[in-house]
Order: structure tokens, then sequence, then C-alpha cells
């Protein structure tokens, strides 16, 4: 056993530059896990300045200092902060206290539906199951009370910390765009000369995070405008709250879009019923989600994700099981970090100069 294991180490750990690599990935890792909430305004301000990197190039290349870009777009994200908190916060909350007053008229309305059905199809449910159903959505509906009524009380400290940041973050915004190159060189102080390694995966990896962050808010911009026009011009409640949920599922691939179907379905159907209107509701709903999966995530994506669904999904679980929702937002990312670990790390060993094979003697 002790001799496989060191053939393990030697054929894995030969190159120090992988020990190098390792202890990075075991360092920082362990440092987002059990430092994440206190980092939470740096991780927001690294991803937003990541957002506005590429806009920053730009205006370098045709001449514009980085001082004065990084000014334009910490501009840019102050006035994307007023117009969410004048404009979009008052509507998804006018909108979100309607569907709260509307809410018992729905239960009720269902509670109906759901009664008939032993009349309509005796042989396959029976009213103690529709008792039994109607018995577990009171007591999830009276448990999400009892947790809003916490959260509304635990929110002060909250509330002082969230503006807090929204001071700090632009800040950081501005000086993690400024002062790039410097930051970037202060950090490679602290690594060992001899990183060739870490510099192959970084170069990929760094290409590929800029791009998916990007490009997953350019998702989630474009399926939030169009399924709110599309709501819109259907005249369905909560246009704007819904078509903010469609957008926030593409966060999470495959399961995002399942399970915001059922709240669009829902309040389609107690608006509209079984109508027209409800199936062309529908029908908009499904094209946006076939022209995301199938034009723009490809459009978006393509040279950043390669990895299998079943890949993805294991990173969502897991990674959102360790950090919520960043680690959801951040689990492609992170899976494709490994992915180029794995790629970058056989090919290193594969450079290992081989020993040569043993000379013959004469007598042979």
């Amino acid at each position: 056993m002790i001799d496989v294991l060191r053939r393990w180490y030697e054929r894995n750990f030969a190159n120090p530059q992988t020990v190098i690599l390792a202890l990075i990935l075991i360092g920082g890792g362990a440092l987002i896990f059990f430092f994440s909430k206190h980092l939470a305004p740096i991780l927001v301000s690294v991803v937003i300045a990541y957002l506005f990197e590429g806009w920053v190039q730009k205006l370098e290349r045709i001449g514009i200092s980085r001082a004065i870009a990084a000014s334009l777009m910490t501009a840019l994200f102050i006035a994307a902060i007023l117009l969410l908190f004048l404009v979009l916060l008052p509507l998804l909350t006018s909108q979100l206290t309607e569907l709260f007053r509307e809410l018992p008229r729905m239960l009720a309305k269902g509670q109906q539906l759901l009664l008939q059905l032993p009349q309509r199809y005796p042989d396959y449910v029976s009213e103690q199951q529709i008792q039994e159903v109607l018995g577990m959505v009171r007591g999830e509906l009276s448990q999400l009370g009892q947790t809003i009524v916490t959260l509304s009380l635990s929110s002060v400290v909250n509330v002082i910390t969230f503006f807090v940041y929204l001071i700090v973050m632009p800040l950081l915004v501005f000086f993690f765009l400024k002062d790039k190159h410097l930051i970037l060189y202060w950090l490679s102080r602290f690594l060992p000369e001899d990183r060739e390694l870490v510099q192959d995966v970084w170069r990929e990896l760094n290409i590929k995070i800029a791009s998916y962050v990007r490009g997953k808010f350019m998702e989630i911009a474009v399926v939030w405008v169009a399924t709110y026009i599309g709501f819109a011009v259907m005249g369905l409640n909560y246009a704007m709250l819904l078509s903010l949920l469609v957008g926030l599922s593409v966060i999470i691939p495959y399961v995002g879009a399942t399970v915001v179907t059922i709240p669009v379905m829902l309040i389609a159907f107690f608006q509209f019923g079984w109508s027209e209107t409800f199936g062309w509701v529908m029908m908009i709903y499904a094209i946006v989600q076939f022209l995301d999966g199938n034009l723009l995530v490809p459009l978006l994506f393509s040279e950043v994700v390669n990895l299998h669904p079943v890949a993805i999904i294991i990173a969502v679980v897991f990674f959102g099981s360790l950090w919520g929702v960043w680690g959801v937002f951040f689990a492609i990312p992170l899976a494709t970090l490994i992915q180029s670990v794995i790629n970058v790390w056989p090919s290193q060993q594969r450079q290992l100069p081989k020993q040569p094979p043993p000379a013959k003697s004469e007598a042979e």
C-alpha cells in the first residue's frame, strides 16, 4: 500500500510546480470557505470589475487613459444602482405587495379546483389525498409567514450593512479597474518564481471567467427584457416581477428554468384560466426559453463552457451547498477551473524528462 501511494505521489507531484498549484488551490478554497461572508463586498466588487474590464480595455484602445475609463465605468455602475433603487425597486415592491394581497384569493380558487378532482376522477384521486395536499400547503405557507416575520425583525442590521456595502463597493470597483495591473503584480510577489503551471492555469481561467461573467449578465438582461415585453404585451399581472425571476433563473442551468415555470404558469392560470390568452403567455415563455438555450447561450458561451450537463448540475449542487447564491453563480467557472487543472496537470507531467533506459552490458 505504501509503495502504491509513493508511486502515485511521484507520478502526480514529482514536478514542484504541481505542489505549488495544489497549495494555492487549497489555500484559496479554504479562504473563501471560511471567510466568504466577510469577503462578500470584495467578491461582489471583483465580479463587477470583471464585468466592466472589457469596456475599460476598449476605451484604452481608443486612447483614453485607464484612470478615466475606470471613472466612467464606476459612474455607470453608480447610475445602475440609482436606477435600481429609484425606478425598479419601487415597481417590484408594489407588484410583490399586490401579489401577497391576491394570494388568499388564488389559494381559495386553487383549493376549489383541487376539491373538484375527486368528483371528476374518483378512480385516481381521493378526497383524503386532496386534504393531505392542502394541509401540506397550509403548513408551508405558515412556515413561510413565520420566516418573513423573523427576517423583518432582524433586517435592521442587514439594511445598515447593505448600505455600507453600497458605499464601499463603487470605491472597490474603481480601484480594481484603475490599479488592476498593480494589484496583480502585488499578488504575484507572494508566489514562487517557478510558477509556470500556475500562470498557465490562471491565463486560461482568467479569460473564461471574464467571458462567463460578462456573458451571464448579458444573458440575464436579454432574457429579462424579452420576457417582460412578452408578458406586458399580453397584459399579465406582475410582469416585471415574473420576468425578473425568469432572467435570474438562467443563473442555475436546467434547474432554474424548470422551477420558475411554476409561478409563471400559476399566475397566468389564475388570471386567464384555461383560455387562449393563457396559451399565448405560455407560448411566449416557451419561445424565450428555447431561444435562450439554443441561440443565446451558444452565442455567448460557446468558447467558455465546454462541460457535460451532468458536470454542470453536479457543480451547481456542490458549490451551491458550500457558498449559497455565489456558489451557484460561480459553479460553472469553478468547474472550468477543475477542468483546466485536470487538463494542464497531466501535460506537465508528460513534459518531465524521461529517464534513459539502462545501458546493456557487453555480455548481453
